[in-house]
């Protein structure tokens, strides 16, 4: 498959707790060349994946640990291949299994590489600590499989998923006119919002969502990505109930409270920073079945960051973020894949932060080529509207969370059990899983028995 150039936003990842502009310690010396090929610390993540568990990737990993004296992986088990990307705490290389031996076929890696040397100097260490415990965590279809980490000197290893299809960002703008059919973003977004709605689940805040960090797999369907910015929250389950009346009168009731309205939890907790498990009933003339609501809506932040036309207006304002940041970040997230542009971009930086606190949501007029796309945008242009509510306690999802939003008419026929049945927009073209030949540059002999060397000038952002 061709690598194609991706064009950077003029913004930057941010994070309030540490400067942009740190100079960054010398690091000329080979990063492999003053420390032995054993990784001080025991490899993690040894645990079977249930839903990974006839992955070919997967199995070569857990066969390479049965050769292994101790099972303890280390990089000197891997090759790197080529840098794939970086962000604000490391870089990605596409790297493999370095003996050919221990499985038939050459199964393609992501290993994202820290130097945590360079990130205390930073005040970012703690960033790269939470997205290591939090990708620990997962075990979710369109989320990253940790398959092992480890230390190399003062560099720290993450061993991942490779997604062959890049970013929805890249593919967007190779699609007509810059943007994705309405059933194409309805099915990314559908993804999307089940990647979300287990990471709340977990006490997750994402933060960090834009098309730049969903990648697409070599099947066509996304993996979300990057885990540096989020927030992380202690789970406390809570038993609520929605007040509703069971009436044989054939009045309309409409005095009944919104369907957006938080129910009362049968108890309180005053710790910050917990997440509300919600099982809420329907009690309804239309009988419907128990809902499972976990929605951290207790989580709190005041912490600048994340990706300037993408900051909710919460976390501009400094008053405090919740989950709610998650649900604002989804709307621009889909505005951007339906119109080729976020909802408030600005001329610079400045101007995007106040459009986002003052300007109002309007939507390009876009001709339909049917009555029934017509329909669909009307419908997306409502969800969006809901989700880019600037006061944050009346924005859809706010309370209940994901269930809100699936309910919405946007996302009627979805079959959100069988979601991954569905046939993706668009399958990654020439990859051939076994080879990988117009993925891996030739290499003689020589250099494929040598060590990958990183070169002096490490890329920081």
């Amino acid at each position: 498959m061709a690598t194609s150039t991706t064009i950077p936003r003029d913004e930057s990842d941010y994070d309030s707790s540490s400067s942009s502009f740190t100079t960054v310690p010398d690091s000329t010396r080979s990063w492999l060349s003053n420390f032995s090929f054993s990784s001080r610390r025991r490899s993690s993540c040894s645990h079977a994946k249930p839903h990974k568990a006839n992955h070919a990737a997967w199995e070569a990993i857990s066969r390479l640990r049965r050769d292994i004296n101790g099972g303890h992986l280390g990089l000197h088990h891997f090759r790197l291949l080529r840098r794939l990307g970086g962000g604000d705490i490391g870089n990605v290389y596409l790297c493999q299994i370095r003996n050919p031996l221990v499985v038939v076929g050459s199964n393609l890696y992501a290993m994202k590489v820290v130097d945590r040397e360079a990130l205390s100097v930073r005040n970012k260490l703690q960033r790269a600590e939470m997205e290591k415990q939090i990708l620990g965590m997962l075990d979710h279809p369109f989320l990253p499989t940790l398959y092992a980490d480890f230390d190399a000197s003062h560099y720290s290893c993450l061993l991942m998923e490779f997604c062959p299809g890049g970013d929805l960002y890249a593919s967007r703008l190779r699609q007509p006119r810059q943007r994705f059919p309405i059933q194409s973003a309805k099915f990314y977004a559908a993804e999307t919002l089940l990647a979300l709605e287990y990471l709340h689940m977990m006490g997750i805040v994402y933060r960090d969502l834009k098309p730049e960090n969903v990648l697409v797999r070599e099947d066509g369907h996304i993996m979300l990505s990057d885990f540096d910015l989020s927030l992380k929250c202690d789970v406390v389950p809570k038993l609520l109930r929605s007040k509703s009346t069971f009436r044989t009168t054939t009045r309309n009731p409409s005095s009944s409270s919104s369907p957006h309205a938080c129910a009362t939890p049968m108890s309180k907790s005053k710790r910050e920073g917990r997440v509300t498990t919600i099982i809420r009933e329907n009690v309804n003339a239309v009988q419907r079945e128990p809902e499972l609501v976990a929605e951290p809506i207790n989580a709190r932040s005041k912490s600048f960051v994340g990706t300037h036309e993408y900051l909710a207006p919460e976390v501009i304002s400094g008053q405090g973020h919740g989950s709610a940041v998650d649900w604002w970040t989804f709307g621009v997230f889909l505005y951007e894949m339906l119109y080729g542009r976020t909802p408030f971009k600005g001329e610079n930086n400045g101007k995007t932060l106040i459009n986002i606190l003052k300007q109002p949501l309007a939507f390009p007029r876009i001709a339909a080529s049917s009555s029934k796309e017509f329909e669909e945008m009307v419908r997306v242009q409502d969800l969006i509207t809901k989700l880019l509510v600037k006061n944050p306690k009346k924005r859809i999802g706010s309370c209940l969370g994901s269930v809100e939003i699936k309910r919405h008419e946007f996302f009627k026929g979805v079959n959100w059990a069988l979601i991954r049945s569905v046939k993706p927009p668009e399958i990654p073209a020439h990859h051939d899983h076994m080879n990988n030949r117009v993925l891996l540059p030739k290499l003689s002999k020589k250099q494929r028995d040598q060590p990958y060397q990183i070169t002096h000038h490490f890329d920081y952002f």
